[in-house]
């Protein structure tokens, strides 16, 4: 287990920000408020312990008028509990789900930027990121609200009730067994030692369980993945029918679901044993402890119900740490779980390749720039590269030459490398990969991804689509679907065409977006986009010699295995 201080360090880290963001007033405030309350909960919790010495004092005495006046105070001390219990149930929650959606918004907007959900899933520092980001944010706050005012609570209850507790206990003398001792307010030391084995016993049977939560999160997160990646590729498994060995990978991970779960439930369940065990002795000892001194006479029966229930309070804040030790495993859990998100963001490539966009240069091109794989294997080396505006470039080369990789380095997404990207500022550059992204949206609005800005009209958006043979779509631009699993492999591509048709980039990079269409159709899309896109630079990635006839300029690229490859001029 990490020490005390890296705990609350991290604790400290990753919950500060909120009460230090643009919503710092109205947070604070809430905290302020779910804490007033609490204490307002503990000064009923004392109101109760008084009231409770009257009433049974009452009844030990047969004052019928005594006891139907404690009957009303009862009832005004209840309406204040309940009160003050159903405010606390608004405040603290309202407090978490504003704080979960500032959460939410700040982990998105650094996940996204800088495409550090990108450059995490390429290293895989960090599993399951959108699972940290959809649970592990939200269980921050209900954590850190149950356990911040429990311990208030527990805090508060202590000192109110311990100094009732040593008003009522008194002193003790040991003579009885040979000392000459007397403990004054013995009930309060015998709650502290009472609390305090009980504590460290908890802790030796507990501490497993950190380490055993963390792992549980991994293990469920990693079977819905599974199962969501089934779902997004379904038509290839039945194609190969995979059904056999996809049901095999699926049980293994929920076999680690199960069996951890079990090692989870089995050290819960030796956690509650103790706790329930602990806690049933802790109903009896006061009255053990008081009963010589209510048979001697020396106490009533107002003051033993109220030992007791004095005695019941102290050591159930003193045992704030045993009844909440799950609640202390789980939010460190989540604690590694967000640290290790943040510092994958927050991480950065030493050294990374820069996109610069200069005024007045005319074409594409490099410098310095060198390309190297995530474990660190070089792939390209000061690469000094120029595609001239209105020359149609084709880059060939083999299978794991490098050709993606120099793709998204050009689009200033690839982080392994150094040296820059140089392009004509103000220039419109549009990449379309060989798997073109869809949203989940309606079609008009899948069409003009990513500019929500475009002016594209829908006769405009008609158009393209027919220009890319998908008129049979035409119709259905207010139809919001999963186009991903809707349309083939060719129309998705022939859609992303469209895109571009819409977009009119002034330089256009097409990493074999035309792989899943035969030639026929290649030739079609390339002649409407020489059609349709006439002032547009298109740089083409594929290795089809029909490609050839489309492009005044092929660049092969030439690369051995574990070796560093060349760009060159193929005549």
């Amino acid at each position: 287990m990490k020490s005390v201080s890296s705990y609350f360090g991290d604790w400290w880290r990753l919950v500060v920000p909120y009460f230090r963001s643009e919503e710092r007033w109205i947070a604070i405030g809430l905290l302020v408020g779910a804490i007033v309350l609490t204490l307002a909960a503990v000064t009923v919790n004392v109101a109760f312990s008084e009231w409770n010495r009257r009433f049974y004092d009452s009844l030990q005495n047969k004052d019928e008028a005594a006891f139907w006046i404690e009957m009303v105070n009862f009832g005004w001390i209840a309406a204040l509990a309940i009160a003050f219990g159903v405010a606390r149930g608004l405040v603290s929650p309202y407090l978490r789900l504003r704080w979960r959606r500032w959460l939410t918004g700040h982990y998105l907007s650094h996940w996204l930027d800088g495409r550090g959900y990108y450059r995490i899933e390429l290293e895989r520092k960090v599993d399951n990121a959108d699972q940290r980001i959809a649970e592990d944010l939200r269980l921050l706050g209900f954590y850190t609200m149950t356990l911040l005012l429990g311990l208030i609570s527990a805090v508060a209850t202590l000192i109110s009730f311990l100094f009732i507790l040593w008003q009522l206990s008194g002193p003790i003398s040991l003579s009885g067994i040979g000392l000459d001792v007397v403990i004054p307010g013995y009930m309060v030391w015998a709650a502290l030692i009472y609390a305090f084995l009980g504590t460290w016993l908890a802790n030796l049977v507990g501490r497993r369980l950190i380490p055993l939560n963390f792992l549980q999160q991994r293990y469920e997160a990693n079977f819905r993945f599974g199962l969501m990646r089934v779902r997004e590729n379904a038509e290839g498994i039945a194609l190969y029918r995979g059904e056999p060995r996809e049901n095999e990978v699926l049980e293994e991970k929920f076999t680690d679901v199960f069996n951890n779960a079990w090692r989870v439930l089995v050290t819960e369940m030796q956690l509650v044993f103790y706790q329930i065990g602990y806690g049933q002795l802790a109903i009896i000892f006061p009255y053990i402890v008081t009963a010589p001194r209510f048979f001697a006479g020396a106490i009533t029966l107002g003051v033993v119900m109220q030992t007791a229930q004095a005695f019941g309070q102290v050591q159930t804040a003193l045992s704030f740490f045993i009844d909440n030790y799950t609640n202390v495993a789980e939010l460190r859990a989540v604690m590694d779980r967000l640290k290790g998100l943040q510092d994958a963001i927050e991480e950065r490539p030493a050294e990374n390749i820069t996109v610069a966009a200069e005024p007045g240069r005319a074409d594409v091109g490099t410098s310095g720039l060198d390309l190297a794989l995530p474990n660190g294997q070089t792939l390209l080396k000061d690469l000094d590269l120029v595609l001239p505006k209105g020359t149609s470039t084709l880059i060939t080369g083999t299978s794991g030459s490098g050709k993606s990789t120099l793709f998204r380095a050009m689009a200033g997404i690839w982080p392994f490398g150094r040296g820059r990207v140089l392009i004509p500022a103000g220039a419109r550059v549009l990449f379309l990969p060989q798997k073109p992204y869809i949203p989940i949206a309606t079609l008009r609005d899948a069409v003009k991804y990513p500019d929500d800005n475009s002016t594209a009209t829908d006769a405009d958006i008609v158009s393209a689509l027919e220009a890319a043979r998908l008129g049979h779509l035409a119709g259905r631009l207010d139809e919001e679907a999963h186009w991903t699993n809707t349309l083939s492999g060719g129309e998705q591509q022939r859609l992303a065409i469209a895109r571009a048709l819409v977009f009119k980039p002034d330089w256009l990079f097409l990493d074999e977006a035309t792989a899943s269409l035969d030639e026929a159709n290649e030739a079609a899309v390339y002649g409407v986009l020489k059609e349709w896109l006439p002032g547009t630079t298109m740089i083409s990635i594929g290795h089809r010699p029909s490609l050839r006839q489309w492009h005044e300029q092929r660049l092969e690229l030439k690369r051995a295995p574990g070796e560093t490859g060349s760009l060159n001029v193929v005549t």
